[in-house]
């Protein structure tokens, strides 16, 4: 019998789902364009996210220089999120 995800193993599934729910839409299925980000950005993180100029966050994350957001680089800004607010709760 199959177990239920725990609710860490849901965050992550619905963190991978998410950036394969936008990427795709101009194109390419692997990578996220700046408008697909901006969707992103502004529909799922819209509290996270809200002071970021998604322009220049995009343009730090594409180590590659292709103006496209692959999902390690993507990966990376959960990350960055995920640090912000654990600084956030420590506060707390």
């Amino acid at each position: 019998m199959a177990t239920a995800h725990t609710e860490t193993e849901k965050a992550i599934v619905t963190v991978v789902k998410c950036f394969y729910d936008y990427a795709g839409a101009d194109g390419k299925r692997e990578t996220l364009t700046l408008r697909e980000f901006t969707a992103m950005a502004n529909k799922e993180f819209p509290h996270l996210m809200k002071d970021v100029n998604l322009k220049e966050k995009l343009q730090e994350l594409d180590v590659n220089d292709d103006n496209e957001m692959k999902f390690s680089e993507y990966w990376k800004l959960i990350g960055e999120t995920a640090k912000n607010v654990k600084r956030v709760i420590k506060r707390q």
